[in-house]
């Protein structure tokens, strides 16, 4: 027994040796206890760094920073003799006030007694420089800079986005970087290249003597870290575009997009509404976010990006589509024709047809003319290629094409938000309308671009472009220079082929010219340079017909490909070509030449329209409470104090205001 007894204790001392080498060597040798023990002899000061700048392609700065501070409190510090009143009345709040915030940060996940905590955010200057001679008095709160951002624009709030501190999933996801009460880029440009804008803390560690008072830096300053600011963007955005489509959608939903073919570089990323993005700064910087997120009444929806994240029925624009995709099946070819009869007949059913034509056409001038008999026959074809029991087969080759078109899926590029869009496949059909499914049902409208079809403005825009460029195209992207070198990211150097043969496009884009010499656009044909486009009228429930235009220009050697989309407007050469129209103008010739089409755009609103299919929608859902007489008469009393400027008038309209006010609490 006694020779395993010795072996048990040598072992034990062996274990013990090496803890002790252990512990010493991480008290002596290493920093690591001296700066995470539980005491606070040593505090960190943290230098937050400048956010990089953001310019436009011409070099426009459009997000800057200003000056802005914080109070932060950490428990660990809180001194026995602190003065609640005393700093209250400092800080110029109440002591109500002053118990719910420090309440709040207890409550936060992430609260530590060792970590600064935001107490108070988005203070000047002015009232730092008021409280910073005095707030030594109180080690458990500290004066932090942290800039904020400044805007240079009152545009665009949907593709910059906006920061605010970090949640609970930012600080899982970089725990190294990110503390509670830290900034980060939450929607837009700001979110999807944080990681460059941001830059890198500086980390300052100073000693503390019983008195917690500052004695000096620990270790000489050897650990610390300086502070290295963002880096700044370039976007490919030019902001004059920007703008111009901005003001277009001013009172209309919807969406512009414009693309320069040669390299998917985002020129302009519109969406209406838009939102100023000054809103995202200054004190009332959260009641504002607030205020545009829940802003849902005629479904207006502020911080929904209609150019990225919503999906429309393309309308006939998808027709060049469905022509492609019919060629590359070979289930028609470009001398294939077919007569129109008013639209297009199934069994005792009619799609409307409005192209003038009755006599035999061919692709060429069906795209000029927008026939829906045409591309609802092509597409019965592209359906019937594998015979009836094949329909799902043939749908599914169908779906292939599109995706190499970037349809149907994520685009896999560097904005902050996006859709998927819809192609269906023929699973889809064969779950809903069983195995023996006929094209009739639903699945030939597809054809000309209505059905089970949706994209984005973002998709189309990038379809166009693999038209203009037979058959290949570049991952749409919006960022140019990262620190003034060019953007090196794979996804965007890659040049995507698309399934279709490049022999197929000629006609397709010859009709898509014809468009505009003699077509549904030729009241938009530039007398400056060459255009080739698609008209688009897609039917939506509930409401009028959404407008919808493609153009790219010039057309020998387009330089830009434009969409857009304006909800519930009409017929797309009335609206939409248009708005694109003078978007593709202002790039091309660096001037407007026709501002007849801009003052038209800037001065029409479909307010009306979005308000009447609201109440609708609110009226079915039995949710909808007719408005009491006074009360209109109240908002429009209020809209009068807004503008009158005369002092007489504006008492006596306050005074009948008042006193509606009174009646209606009776």
């Amino acid at each position: 027994m006694k020779p395993a007894f010795y072996k048990i204790i040598f072992f034990l001392s062996i274990i013990a040796l090496i803890f002790i080498a252990r512990l010493t060597y991480l008290q002596l040798l290493t920093d690591r206890y001296a700066l995470n023990a539980a005491n606070t002899s040593i505090k960190i000061d943290y230098v937050i760094p400048q956010r990089g700048v953001i310019f436009d392609r011409n070099g426009k700065i459009l997000v800057g920073n200003q000056p802005s501070y914080e109070i932060s409190f950490t428990q660990s510090l809180m001194t026995p003799d602190f003065d609640t009143l005393d700093f209250c009345n400092l800080m110029k709040i109440t002591k109500k006030d002053f118990i719910k915030r420090i309440e709040t940060i207890k409550k936060e996940k992430y609260y530590s007694k060792l970590t600064p905590m935001t107490f108070m955010s988005d203070m000047s200057r002015e009232e730092i420089a008021r409280i910073q001679e005095i707030i030594f008095k109180y080690p458990a709160f500290n004066i932090v800079d942290r800039p904020q951002r400044k805007y240079e624009i009152s545009t665009s709030g949907n593709l910059l986005g906006y920061t605010n501190q970090v949640n609970e999933n930012y600080i899982k996801k970089d725990s190294l970087y990110y503390l509670p009460g830290d900034i980060a880029g939450i929607t837009g440009v700001e979110r999807s290249y944080e990681k460059y804008l941001r830059g890198e803390k500086g980390m300052h560690y100073i000693q503390k003597d019983i008195k917690l008072r500052n004695v000096g830096p620990y270790k000489n300053g050897k650990l610390d870290k300086e502070v290295v600011s963002g880096k700044d963007l370039t976007l490919t955005i030019d902001y004059d575009l920007q703008r111009l489509a901005e003001e277009m959608l001013v009172n209309k939903h919807g969406a512009i997009v414009a693309l320069d073919p040669n390299n998917g570089e985002i020129l302009c990323l519109a969406t209406g509404p838009d939102i100023d993005p000054n809103l995202f700064t200054g004190p009332n910087k959260r009641r504002n976010i607030y205020k545009l997120s829940v802003d849902t009444i005629n479904n207006n929806k502020p911080t929904y990006d209609r150019s990225t994240q919503a999906v429309y029925p393309p309308g006939s624009p998808f027709k060049l589509m469905t022509a492609l995709a019919a060629m590359q099946m070979k289930v028609i070819t470009d001398s294939t024709k077919f007569t129109c009869h008013h639209g297009y007949r199934m069994g005792r059913h009619t799609i409307g047809c409005h192209c003038g034509t009755y006599w035999p056409i061919g692709m060429e001038k069906a795209i000029e003319k927008s026939c829906n008999n045409y591309f609802s026959s092509v597409y019965y074809k592209i359906t019937e290629k594998y015979g009836p029991q094949g329909r799902s087969k043939a749908i599914d080759e169908w779906k292939d094409i599109m995706n190499s078109f970037g349809l149907g899926e994520y685009m896999n590029n560097d904005l902050a938000t996006g859709a998927k869009g819809k192609i269906p496949d023929g699973a889809f059909y064969d779950k809903r309308l069983g195995k023996k499914w006929h094209p009739y049902q639903s699945a030939i409208f597809n054809g000309m671009g209505q059905g089970d079809v949706l994209l984005t403005p973002l998709q189309m825009a990038n379809f166009t472009a693999a038209i203009v460029n037979e058959g290949w195209y570049y991952t749409p992207h919006i960022v140019k220079f990262i620190d003034g070198k060019p953007n090196t990211d794979k996804r965007f150097k890659e040049k995507h082929v698309t399934k279709v043969d490049s022999k197929y496009f000629a006609i397709v884009k010859k009709g898509m010219r014809d468009v505009f010499t003699g077509g549904t656009a030729r009241s938009l044909l530039s007398k400056e340079f060459s255009q080739m486009g698609k008209t688009g009228t897609a039917q939506v429930p509930g409401g009028r017909d959404n407008s919808i235009f493609v153009l790219a220009a010039p057309a020998d050697k387009p330089k830009i490909v434009v969409i857009a989309v304006i909800e519930h407007a009409g017929f797309g050469a009335t609206w939409a070509g248009p708005a694109s129209t003078v978007i593709a103008e202002k790039y091309i010739l660096g001037e407007l030449k026709r501002e007849n089409l801009y003052k038209k755009m800037v001065g029409a609103s479909f307010m009306g329209e979005y308000k009447r299919m609201y109440i609708n929608q609110l009226t079915k859902k039995g949710w909808y409470v007719k408005p009491k007489t006074d009360s209109l008469q109240l908002i429009k009393l209020r809209d009068s104090l807004k503008i009158l400027n005369d002092k007489k008038l504006k008492e006596q309209t306050k005074k009948k205001k008042d006193s509606l006010n009174k009646k209606n609490k009776t």
